[in-house]
């Protein structure tokens, strides 16, 4: 053969060995790419845990298990204020007619944890709404700030939510001796919440927790389903106040 022929052959062998390079690299990738979309579509797949699935997402609006009911002893909240800042004038809360248990508010929660600020910025709240509730939480700021942070976790319109606020609250019967506590005085927290479960038939002692901080009551919270109904809630009770004896302000005037 000639040189001329011998150097043909080389050229041509040459070219099927980079054909076959590019085939077997062609190979790989196509493979990569199936498994890849193999993958992908498994995932999307309903019940896969992406964001087709039913699983919640944080602060998904109405995406929620049950309700807190916050209750705040007012006097303690009072008397806690009138401490941080002795020479400020009261607010309507503390400087108007005097309040015992008031709602703090009505908090969605997960079994597991809470949403809020589900809505940014808030739904607007007319000032109409906020004057109607103020026998129930008597200060203007607390209801914009409940809206703000919990209301739009609801799933609710603003009216709709603040008619379930009076509904939940009017489902739950303060016990006689807290409705105007005529003396300041020393309490066990398991106290108050056997109170509270005696005065309410079907409310479970599992379904509310006291709260305090290093000197007062603060609060007692109360669990309900959606519905309204009492239930039990074992995340919230573990969190309870586990003072021996804590204050309770008077109700101011007495």
């Amino acid at each position: 053969m000639s040189g001329l022929g011998v150097a043909m052959v080389g050229m041509r062998r040459r070219r099927w060995d980079r054909l076959a390079r590019m085939a077997r690299t062609l190979a790989v990738t196509f493979s990569f790419l199936f498994v890849f979309a193999v993958v992908a579509f498994a995932q999307g797949a309903p019940g896969a845990g992406n964001q087709n699935s039913n699983e919640r997402q944080p602060n998904e609006p109405g995406r929620f298990d049950f309700y807190v009911l916050a209750l705040s002893w007012s006097p303690s909240y009072c008397a806690a204020s009138a401490e941080r800042a002795p020479n400020r004038t009261p607010d309507q809360q503390c400087g108007g007619r005097p309040f015992a248990f008031v709602v703090h508010g009505l908090w969605p929660q997960y079994d597991k944890g809470f949403p809020s600020f589900c809505q940014v910025p808030a739904p607007r709240l007319y000032r109409g709404i906020v004057d109607a509730n103020l026998d129930l939480m008597p200060s203007p700021r607390l209801i914009f700030h409940e809206w703000d942070r919990h209301g739009t976790c609801s799933g609710m319109t603003a009216a709709a939510y603040f008619e379930a606020v009076r509904k939940a609250r009017a489902a739950v019967t303060i016990p006689a001796e807290y409705k105007a506590l005529e003396r300041p005085t020393m309490v066990s927290p398991g106290d108050v919440g056997e109170a509270f479960v005696k005065a309410n038939p079907g409310l479970p002692r599992g379904g509310l927790a006291v709260a305090c901080d290093s000197k007062w009551l603060s609060e007692v919270r109360i669990c309900l389903n959606k519905d309204l109904s009492f239930r039990d809630c074992p995340e919230l009770t573990r969190r309870a106040c586990r003072r021996d004896r804590v204050a309770m302000p008077a109700v101011r005037g007495g």
